[in-house]
């Protein structure tokens, strides 16, 4: 690891935060003698964040955790434009009140890993359409777009691959860049900020951001990128089986975030625990080192510790408590996922009610390849019904889901 002086970079390094830094040793060297303000943005497409965009949200934590001040830009502005960074299609357009709902929704996950307030190192939450819409065209095409050349902007991963791969890009998804680099020099020169964050794909739209703030106002600012989160065996971060692992509950339930966090891969468990927790290193260390069986006591404990984090120590203990009763008693606990069913319902139904699957094609294919199972039976059966009854009805798909149907 590198010697650096700040409490805030020794901190990102030791727990595998960093992968590029402009400047570092100025950066470092800022960072130990004053607070320093940085941002990520965060576009408001869904009412929730999910799994994927945790690094970004723990980065802001280490920022702050070592005296600091985080900036969570909310992107009211560029949501309505469409980051094309590693997208082959248009994202749709939302309402303005659909955008401000989701604001107000992901807020309420960032309360829960940041302190906001009015303090030099509190919090604080901003929304781009606050700058962003005020811009005249023109006077954006006067003072931002004579500081972007075409050429480079095509070299740019963001729109270079996109047409490599013959996909269609519009030219209101071609400004987002200049968008974004707006950001960082509208911060810098109205809020001090001198640091912006993000994930490596973010890379050449955090340097337009710096050289635009360079050019117009001479100030000096940074960029730092985390390492692209892939889980071990290559899939994205954020994803399951069954779709995004969001972080606010009202999309996902608290199990289900418990047990992503549960099923991780063996390989993964010490470098999640170090970006996803705050458990100290030594502790760290501790439980990645288990081996055999003994690594499911490591796995527990970043579930718990993950799951307090996002969603608090009641759901963690109850999620843990839970998941204990169905795999080692064999019964089922109070927060296992469930579904109302009005009367009789077929097993297809059920598995999709649970959200185990998202078609019923995928069902029957359950089903048939005998991974369905009613109170612990296997159905092999396609047109198997669940009888309505007073008691719940087990439902489990594979040897990790589990559901209750409860009939009203």
């Amino acid at each position: 690891m590198t010697a650096y002086k700040s409490d805030l970079l020794r901190l990102l390094d030791a727990r595998g935060y960093i992968h590029q830094t402009t400047d570092a040793p100025a950066l470092d060297a800022l960072a130990s003698k004053e607070i320093v303000p940085g941002y990520i943005g965060f576009d408001a497409t869904a009412p929730s964040l999910h799994v994927g965009n945790l690094v970004s949200i723990m980065l802001l934590r280490r920022l702050q955790q070592s005296g600091h001040k985080p900036v969570v830009v909310m992107g009211g502005g560029t949501t309505r434009i469409g980051d094309p960074t590693g997208k082959d299609e248009v994202r749709k357009m939302l309402t303005d009140e659909t955008i401000e709902a989701n604001i107000n929704s992901i807020r309420t996950a960032f309360e829960k890993f940041l302190t906001f307030g009015d303090g030099p190192t509190d919090a604080v939450m901003v929304n781009n359409h606050d700058w962003l819409g005020q811009l005249g065209y023109i006077e954006l095409l006067q003072q931002v777009g004579t500081h972007f050349t075409i050429n480079r902007m095509l070299t740019f991963d963001s729109v270079k691959l996109r047409l490599e791969r013959e996909q269609p890009m519009t030219f209101l998804e071609f400004n987002y860049m200049i968008l974004q680099g707006y950001d960082f020099r509208h911060l810098s020169k109205t809020m001090g900020v001198r640091l912006q964050m993000g994930g490596s794909d973010q890379w050449g739209n955090i340097i337009n951001g710096m050289e635009l703030a360079r050019r117009m106002d001479g100030a000096e600012v940074f960029g730092l990128t985390t390492p692209l989160i892939t889980k071990a065996d290559g899939s994205k971060m954020g994803k399951s089986v069954s779709g995004a692992i969001w972080l606010n509950r009202e999309q996902l339930p608290d199990y289900d975030y418990w047990q992503f966090w549960r099923n991780t891969d063996d390989r993964d468990v010490g470098r999640f625990l170090r970006l996803f927790t705050d458990l100290p290193l030594d502790e760290i260390q501790r439980l990645e080192a288990l081996g055999g069986s003994e690594i499911n006591a490591a796995k527990i404990a970043l579930a718990n510790a993950a799951t307090e984090l996002c969603r608090g120590a009641d759901a963690a203990t109850l999620a843990s408590e839970t998941a204990r009763k169905t795999f080692e008693e064999g019964s089922s606990g109070d927060d296992l996922p469930s579904f109302d069913a009005l009367g009789d319902i077929s097993l297809i139904d059920a598995l999709v009610g649970l959200g185990f699957v998202a078609s019923k094609k995928e069902a029957r294919r359950m089903i048939q390849g005998g991974g369905a199972r009613v109170d612990g039976d296997a159905v092999t059966a396609e047109d198997a019904v669940i009888s309505a009854q007073a008691a719940p009805v087990k439902i489990s798909a594979g040897k990790k889901k589990h559901g209750l149907i409860n009939f009203i």
